[in-house]
């Protein structure tokens, strides 16, 4: 396989900057393009600068904010990155998304990824769309929405949630490939209930606040049934919770 160049977008974050790491060491030439290197999508300020000579775009960038405005930054910053691609010749579009994106509209967010995924399958340039599963890494700024000193509360909701370095690999490999035309779904190895993944957690922390089933709780009160959970079209990475928790104490 040859070596390709890809501009990773939202290069320095949490995904991107292990995109560029496995990119770089697998032989390829990856760029990091962020607000910090100079790239504004908003703007569309230095996009034309980190996409020359680009074959693959990467976009991992996420939204400053969760509410309504998210939809303008997915509206505008998707806009702005398929026009640029378009400009420098990138043959291949890739978005990092989230497994039942558009089956929870009643999330801002979710609707503003929702968005963002349609804007890709109408532009100009083949395009695959990787949805993941709520990682695990963000189990504890889950916890702290809706708890106080005692208590946590949560809802039954279902999970499949996958370690950060699994969603990596997935966006690395799709990345390196030919283009989708459509969505590869990733997720964990393990079906929980929030509720439950809440005790398993604080357990593993010896944290002695006590999880209460709340199913009004939080963001993921609105996700009912098996919304989040991957289908049997999904690749499932090879990490599970338990391990990961114990390993990251």
């Amino acid at each position: 396989m040859r070596a390709l160049k890809l501009t990773v977008i939202g290069g320095t974050g949490l995904i991107g900057s292990q995109v560029v790491q496995k990119l770089t060491a697998a032989g390829h030439e990856a760029v990091p393009a962020s607000p910090s290197t100079g790239v504004d999508l908003i703007t569309g300020e230095g996009l034309d600068q980190a996409l020359a000579g680009a074959d693959v775009v990467v976009n991992v960038a996420n939204s400053p904010t969760f509410d309504e405005a998210s939809l303008d930054f997915f509206r505008t910053s998707m806009t702005n990155l398929l026009a640029a691609g378009e400009r420098a010749g990138v043959r291949h579009q890739v978005i990092l998304s989230i497994v039942g994106v558009d089956q929870v509209p009643q999330l801002d967010y979710y609707r503003a990824k929702t968005l963002q995924e349609e804007l890709l399958r109408q532009g100009p340039t083949p395009y695959s769309i990787v949805r993941a599963t709520q990682f695990f890494e963000f189990m504890n700024a889950v916890l702290s929405w809706t708890s106080d000193d005692t208590t946590v509360r949560l809802p039954g909701t279902r999970l499949q949630p996958m370690a950060a370095a699994d969603v990596v690999d997935a966006v690395v490999d799709v990345s390196t490939g030919t283009p989708l035309q459509g969505i590869r779904n990733v997720a964990g190895p393990d079906v929980f209930a929030l509720d439950d993944l809440g005790r398993l957690t604080l357990a593993a922390q010896h944290d002695d606040r006590t999880v209460v089933t709340d199913d009004a709780a939080g963001m993921f009160a609105v996700a009912t049934g098996d919304v989040l959970i991957a289908g049997p079209d999904a690749h499932l990475a090879p990490t599970h919770y338990q391990d990961w928790i114990h390993a990251a104490r």
